[in-house]
């Protein structure tokens, strides 16, 4: 960028992603300050703002940079964007303005004009190459970056493994294995843009059908995506930094002040609950009991969290990982959400999922209502009866045809032995996945139903040890009796 001038320009539309945007009066036009000397490079800004191209043509031909930046890092690129004036747009751009200037909130001439929804200039700005951009979280002073703040150089991804596809990946970070998740466009392949678009479109009802379904079209689609993902993953950092718990993964630092930005967690080799109960199958009452407790435990944590609950709302095998003890710990908080002074939550838009994600979800989510932290001791339910069939809840059916179910009443069937759900665990399932969430027990209330049971199935245990010499494999099942 060239040399910045310490002035601001007020005038107009200001940056999507500033704190605070406001429009200035008309009647305070470019004429009552151009008059008063000030740098060329405002005056460039002002003609902008009013469409003067004679003015404009005039500062470029005399030497003023079409870069040049105010205060806030913005350029005239990012005044013509704001404003939706096309003409000036391509004006600034023949001229050699730069198409992806960020300001300092990150915000670039193509985020400034989806934002105002100004379509000609998103057209004119994407034909000269610009990106939907993932912008850091800057700070204006050093004293401002974060304590938890990991400089990138020192994520070692020479050796790195990929988690899952995407977005968790396996670093050396000081010596030691740290799961990284990142965050940033180019984590995305074309596949997933359509897949985007096509959603956002049904999010805002757009009627694609109607549209040139161009490239450039999904491209700003996924910027609004970005938009919302940004969102989540600072939600999901704000989160970590204040959670502690055995059974919660450990955060340990992110990269906020560069792209990609990346949240840095404890590495737990032995992956997730998913890949466990795919190896295993079927578990005995006495170890899903004992992984039950691990993750009931965690999530009372959460909930329990003070000032301010916290509920996960993605609870699933896939987001629960096993240490290298096989103790069970709740992780990936990237649509948690915090219950502040309120009873429940309304979402203020569609629920962002991907259809292949919704086996897990309670039914007052799939319908849009409001909901509370409930809707993570439906999960666990299912989550629970899992571990005991040994299959994933209706395995037989389509996601979509699983969200129809739970919204329909319907839940899971019980098809092992009723042995394996002896006392009190099936009831204890049933209530936690009661359609009425009013209804279903608190994690504080389940934890001391699964001890209970737990205890007895212990004592039978032992009795049938010391009458019979005989242990057993206490974690596998494989034709349950």
């Amino acid at each position: 960028m060239e040399s910045n001038s310490q002035s601001r320009f007020p005038l107009g539309r200001q940056s999507s992603l500033a704190p605070e945007k406001h429009i200035v009066s008309d009647s305070f036009t470019a004429s009552h300050e151009v008059d008063g000397g000030i740098d060329s490079g405002l005056r460039l800004m002002y003609m902008t703002n009013d469409g003067d191209l004679e003015g404009m043509k005039e500062l470029l031909d005399s030497g003023t940079s079409v870069k040049y930046t105010d205060i806030d890092g913005r350029t005239a690129l990012h005044i013509a964007a704001c404003q939706g004036n096309a003409d000036v747009v391509d004006f600034l751009l023949k001229n050699g303005a730069q198409v992806d200037a960020m300001d300092r909130w990150g915000s670039t001439p193509l985020a400034d004009a989806i934002y105002y929804k100004n379509t000609d200039v998103v057209k004119l700005l994407e034909l000269h190459g610009a990106k939907p951009a993932m912008a850091p979280m800057h700070v204006e002073n050093a004293h401002e970056i974060p304590e938890y703040e990991i400089d990138p150089r020192e994520l070692d991804f020479s050796k790195s493994v990929n988690i899952t596809k995407g977005t968790f990946c396996v670093a050396l970070w000081r010596g030691t294995k740290v799961a990284v998740k990142k965050l940033g466009e180019e984590l995305f392949t074309d596949d997933d843009k359509v897949w985007v678009g096509h959603r956002l479109s049904m999010m805002f009802e757009l009627e694609l059908s109607s549209f040139d379904i161009s490239f450039p079209l999904l491209s700003t689609l996924f910027f609004v995506f970005l938009l919302v993902f940004s969102k989540a993953f600072r939600d999901e950092l704000a989160l970590l930094q204040k959670i502690r718990h055995p059974n919660v993964v450990q955060f340990l630092g992110a990269v906020t002040q560069s792209s990609p930005m990346m949240i840095i967690t404890e590495y737990l080799p032995k992956g997730d609950l998913r890949a466990f109960l795919k190896q295993k199958g079927a578990l005995k009452p006495i170890m899903a009991l004992k992984l039950a407790l691990d993750i009931a435990r965690g999530m009372n944590y959460l909930h329990e969290h003070k000032p301010e609950a916290i509920i996960h709302r993605d609870l699933e095998p896939e987001n629960i990982l096993r240490d290298d003890s096989g103790h069970l710990k709740v992780a990936d908080f990237g649509l948690s959400k915090l219950m502040k002074f309120t009873k429940t939550v309304k979402e203020d838009g569609p629920f962002m999922r991907q259809e292949d994600s919704w086996r897990y979800v309670a039914p007052e989510v799939l319908k849009h209502e409001e909901y509370d932290t409930k809707v993570d001791v439906f999960s666990f339910a299912l989550i629970l009866e899992e571990m005991i069939e040994g299959c994933p809840p209706f395995s037989t059916k389509q996601e979509i045809e699983v969200a129809k179910a739970y919204v329909a009443n319907e839940r899971p069937p019980f098809e092992a032995s009723q042995k394996l759900y002896a006392h009190g665990l099936r009831e204890l399932i049933e209530d936690c996945w009661e359609e009425q969430p009013s209804r279903r027990p608190t994690f504080q209330q389940i934890i001391i139903r699964l001890e209970e049971i737990n205890r007895i199935l212990l004592h039978r245990r032992r009795w049938k040890v010391e009458a019979l010499g005989t242990e057993g494999d206490e974690n596998h099942v494989a034709n349950p009796p």
